[in-house]
């Protein structure tokens, strides 16, 4: 758990990491690397983008991931297609979970959207059951906001 301090300061690392730059897959990969770093009891920290019906591995930090994910399925997909922020305390109890890293424990995404459209998702993953709460959800929300304003994105 981050402390209030240390929330703030992410995000102020986040805004100057973002700063001039537009480019969506180096902000990304960039975040992604951010986060890990700070955030304690994380596994696994990336982003998918979306390509029609599917979502398409994008830059990540962890062990390997799933490459394609359909709209819908498992967790990332579940996130972008009813396009909002899913928090799972137990992945092994979500019908579909896709396993990349079996010491995930919770997980939790958050669709990049762009206007109306949802252009990609924001996974981060624990070895810890119950790692995601409010604190998170509202830290990573940001993050995610503030990766699609500062970056060239194209909608889905």
């Amino acid at each position: 758990m981050l402390q209030t301090d240390d929330v703030a300061m992410l995000v102020a690392q986040a805004r100057a990491l973002l700063e001039g730059e537009r480019d969506l897959i180096a902000n990304a990969a960039n975040l992604a690397a951010l986060v890990a770093m700070m955030v304690p009891d994380l596994n696994w920290v990336g982003v998918y983008l979306r390509r029609g019906d599917e979502l398409v591995l994008g830059p990540f930090h962890g062990k390997p991931a799933t490459t394609r994910i359909a709209l819908g399925a498992g967790v990332c997909g579940t996130a972008a297609a009813e396009r909002r922020t899913v928090v799972v305390p137990d992945v092994h109890a979500f019908p579909g979970h896709i396993a990349c890293d079996p010491a995930s424990r919770s997980e939790i995404v958050v669709p990049l959207r762009c206007g109306g459209d949802v252009i990609g998702v924001f996974d981060v993953d624990s070895p810890l059951a119950e790692r995601f709460g409010a604190a998170e959800r509202a830290l990573f929300e940001e993050l995610a906001a503030l990766l699609v304003a500062g970056s060239d994105v194209t909608r889905a």
